[in-house]
């Protein structure tokens, strides 16, 4: 079975000479390699963790909501007038659907369900998750390497060398528009290459954006950890190809 590769570098002959074997040892510790599915089956597992840890956090919030209201210690959350049943032609896409829960808020959408409101907070779990991964993994693979003077050379570190220690291959394809945006294209994007489900195409590319989260995290942390503050969005119209979309602020 495939095993993941090795990223440790090796010390300096001048720090062999300079620092005794035990504290080398103590400061890089050698890498231990493990087999490239058990990555598979404990990012599942993570998720499934995640999802009943933000069902119970977020019950425990309701109930501290509604005992704060019962006390009167603030307002209860206003009602949301119900909306009119639309035809089928009106409803929205499969694509449209996947839009972030707080763009849908702050343009004045409807309140979100619970279901959708649990699914955004193992969503923004995983990508806390994988921005700290990111930030360290990237602080190690970067430990002997100059600084990377433009930002198109920073994504091109993610592209490569991210890329290829968290998912054993490369970016199929990277643009640009020159203005701060950049699209990062796996053809056969690995954490979601066997996602699947038997109520059809939709809810395959629904649950495949939850698995998406996490490398989207770690983008974000790796560029951060980089100097560059981006917001990293997936988006996922046929499985497993992923894009990545990283916009850097403006004016930067």
């Amino acid at each position: 079975m495939a095993t993941r590769t090795s990223t440790q570098m090796q010390p300096s002959l001048s720090a062999n000479s300079l620092v005794p074997a035990n504290l080398l040892a103590l400061a890089d510790p050698p890498l231990r390699q493990i087999d490239g599915a058990v990555m598979d089956y404990f990012v599942i597992e993570m998720v499934n963790a995640l999802r009943v840890s933000s069902a119970v956090a977020t019950e425990r919030t309701k109930k501290i909501e509604t005992e704060m209201v019962d006390a009167g210690l603030i307002p209860a959350p206003a009602v949301q007038p119900p909306h009119p049943l639309k035809d089928k032609k009106d409803s929205v896409s499969a694509r449209d659907s996947t839009a972030s829960l707080n763009s849908r808020t702050s343009m004045g959408g409807a309140r979100p369900s619970a279901a959708d409101e649990a699914e955004e907070a193992v969503r923004a779990r995983l990508e806390t998750i994988g921005m700290h991964v990111g930030a360290n993994f990237t602080e190690r693979l970067c430990r002997d390497r100059p600084l990377f003077g433009e930002t198109l050379d920073a994504i091109k570190f993610i592209c490569k060398d991210i890329w290829a220690a968290c998912w054993d291959k490369q970016v199929d394809n990277l643009r640009t528009n020159h203005r701060g945006v950049y699209v990062l294209q796996d053809n056969n994007f690995k954490p979601i290459s066997r996602v699947s489900s038997w109520e059809g195409r939709a809810e395959a590319i629904r649950r495949a954006k939850l698995y998406a989260a996490m490398p989207a995290g770690i983008i974000r942390g790796a560029l951060s950890r980089l100097g560059h503050q981006t917001t990293v969005s997936p988006e996922i119209t046929s499985l497993p190809q992923c894009t990545f979309q990283v916009k850097l602020p403006k004016g930067t």
